[in-house]
This record gives C-alpha cells, structure tokens and sequence, in this order.
C-alpha cells in the first residue's frame, strides 16, 4: 500500500463519525470527534505563522522581525492569560449583569479535569477555544505595524484581551450569555465572524484612526521587503 493511500484512508477514517456518537454516554470520550478537534485545533495554531509572514511581508525590511514577533508573542501572553483566567471569564457563569462570566472551577483549568462535553474533554475545547483569542489579538497587529514600541503592542493585547475580548466571546458563545440567548434563536455568529472577524476589525480601524499614518508618508516611499 503507498504512502498516498494510507494517507486517504486514514483521512477518510477521521471523517467518519465514531459508533459512540449515536446512542452513546455523553460522559464517554468519542474518540474520533476528539481527534478531529485536535487537528483542528492544530490548524488554528498555524494560522499564526502563516499570519505573521503575511503581516511581514507588508512592512520594511528593518521592521520585519519586530512585526513577525507582533503575531508570536501573541501565543504566550494570550496562551497563558486563558489558562489562568481567560476560561474561567469567557465560559463562567454570568457576573456584573451579564458582562463577563465567571467560575472558580475554571481558573487555571482546575475543575475540568474529568468534564466531557459532548464526547470530547473539555480539556481539548479549552485547547480549540483559546487558539482563537490568541489569533484574535495578532489580527489587530497589522494595524498598527511600524508605528508602536513592542512593550507597548503587549500591554495592548492584555487589555484588550482581558476587556473586549473576554466579555464578547461571554455574550455570544458562552451558554448563559445575553446575546446567546437574544430572540427566538440567539445571535447568528457564522464561524466566529462576530467574536474574531469584527471585532479585530473594529479594533484595528479605530487603533489605525488613533495612531495616525506613519512618520514621513505618504511624502517618503515605503516600499515592503521581499522573501527573495
């Protein structure tokens, strides 16, 4: 059997729904929905280099590294604010009218140890889950490349985690969120386009508004680097 077949079959295995996910214990782990979010969740985690050569590629040559960092650095502030608290603020339950969420058996991941949701650990969701608040903050980055110092881009992405993002992803995912359960069938929210899409597009319009254009443009040319 070639390599290529295997590969298919292989693939096409991980496509087909497990036998426990029809009939079965919901406390059961379903071991192929749980291997498909583990790839997906791997596949969200590349996005962020494949961001950050994007987002390199767009600026000068002196500013490429500092750029590309913009994205990386995103993956240990971000990573380490959701296991601390990010979980526990986005998917508790609902604090302070419905702003953000809260539970103690979230902080640090502690009580979610032998939790199974739907077939999968909640372990593997926290993983997917936070995948997304770490890209969302790198996305706003390309707005304000070349014009911010580094320390200043990372207080940025904590505030803006812990105050926009968190409350939002609260209200729109979270089960008890108002905007989850607004109108007949909650908020429509097509692959994450509100919590991701808008609002680090929001964001970086009104970043890129503040801190103005560049020093020196359009007057001085600015073109990008190249790869070559």
């Amino acid at each position: 059997m070639t390599s290529l077949a295997r590969i298919a079959i292989l693939t096409f295995s991980l496509l087909l729904p497990s036998t426990n996910v029809l009939g079965a214990d919901p406390q059961m782990v379903d071991s192929g929905t749980t291997a498909w979010m583990l790839v997906s969740t791997a596949l969200v985690l590349l996005m962020v280099p494949g961001l950050a050569m994007f987002y390199g590629g767009l600026v000068r040559t002196k500013n490429v590294l500092g750029t590309m960092m913009h994205s990386f650095v995103a993956i240990s502030i971000i990573g380490v604010l959701w296991v601390v608290c990010g979980y526990a603020l986005t998917f508790g339950k609902s604090i302070l009218g419905g702003f953000i969420g809260w539970s103690g058996d979230y902080f640090l991941l502690r009580g979610i140890d032998d939790t199974i949701t739907h077939g999968v650990p909640e372990y593997v969701l926290a993983m997917f889950q936070g995948k997304f608040a770490i890209i969302t903050p790198a996305l706003i980055s390309g707005a304000l490349a070349e014009r911010v110092y580094f320390r200043g881009y990372t207080l940025f992405i904590v505030l803006w985690f812990l105050l926009v993002y968190c409350p939002l992803c609260h209200w729109i995912w979270a089960a008890d969120g108002w905007l989850f359960n607004s109108g007949a069938s909650g908020v429509i929210d097509l692959a994450g386009g509100l919590v991701i899409h808008v609002s680090a597009g929001v964001s970086a319009l009104i970043v890129a508004l503040f801190l103005g254009p560049r020093k020196g443009y359009p007057k001085s040319t600015m073109p990008p680097t190249t790869w070559s």
